[in-house]
């Protein structure tokens, strides 16, 4: 979430669904609306919708950022250290998920790497090896896994190579829900199919931004004397409202709030 069109067009396509749903706020969210404004818009959704809203720090890159992110209400966490030699990574994650049980706050952990490029997180792409998963497992704490299984974050440029095969071999081998970043581009049919394999959280951030920025181009295009940020600000948020409840059929979160 960046703004408060897109938390209130999310927000709304879960309502009318009644699906319950995790609002995921990037480095690059924080440094563009600061993480005060953006922690209100949500509590303000949770208030309007009465549902059961996550509000979680994506790709947190320091166990610094995870405290302050607790501190400041964060329901769930993400340490991201997966450009971290394995051992390093055990560590951290282990250190953040200590730090975030005290308070029961589930921490999400990343082994293998999600490639591309979104906000200011850039890598190449890297496969979860699936013994390393288990000792990731293990030894670290953590309540859920993002893998690498060739999803990379913003918009493919051609078709992506996944590996839908160890996803199943990753899902014979875990306890904890594994997480799909990158799906912003995936058809409905491989997102359908990552989920049957064991995928348990899928991550769409890419795909809402365009649908948004399209919404404001449509308008202006059709009056570019608009000025009222209203105007364009509407039919953003019906845009990204109604990619969001196509995603959320896809998924199966409809009627599980």
């Amino acid at each position: 979430v960046n703004n408060m069109e897109i938390v209130q067009g999310i927000t709304e396509a879960a309502k009318d669904l009644n699906a319950p749903l995790i609002l995921q706020v990037s480095k690059g969210a924080r440094a563009y609306a600061n993480h005060t404004y953006l922690i209100k818009l949500v509590e303000a959704a949770v208030i309007e919708t009465g549902l059961p809203i996550v509000l979680h720090l994506d790709h947190g890159d320091s166990f610094a950022l995870c405290a302050q992110a607790l501190r400041s209400g964060y329901t769930s966490v993400m340490i991201d250290g997966s450009k971290l030699p394995l051992e390093e990574n055990i560590a951290l994650t282990y250190k953040v998920s200590e730090m975030c049980a005290a308070v029961g706050v589930p921490v999400e952990g990343e082994i293998g790497r999600v490639g591309g490029k979104e906000d200011d997180l850039e890598s190449d792409a890297g496969y979860t090896i699936p013994e390393e998963a288990v000792r990731f497992e293990k030894e670290s704490g953590l309540f859920s896994m993002a893998v690498g299984v060739g999803t990379a974050h913003g918009f493919y440029k051609e078709k992506p190579q996944l590996n839908k095969e160890l996803i199943t071999t990753l899902g014979g081998m875990l306890q904890a829900p594994m997480v799909l970043h990158g799906a912003s581009g995936l058809s409905d049919e491989d997102v359908k199919d990552c989920i049957r394999r064991g995928i348990c959280k899928v991550n769409f951030a890419t795909e809402l931004r365009a649908a948004y920025t399209e919404g404001v181009k449509a308008v202006l295009a059709e009056n570019p004397k608009t000025f009222d940020p209203k105007a364009y600000g509407k039919e953003a948020r019906q845009r990204v409202k109604s990619l969001v409840m196509e995603r959320m059929l896809v998924c199966g979160c409809d009627g599980k709030a």
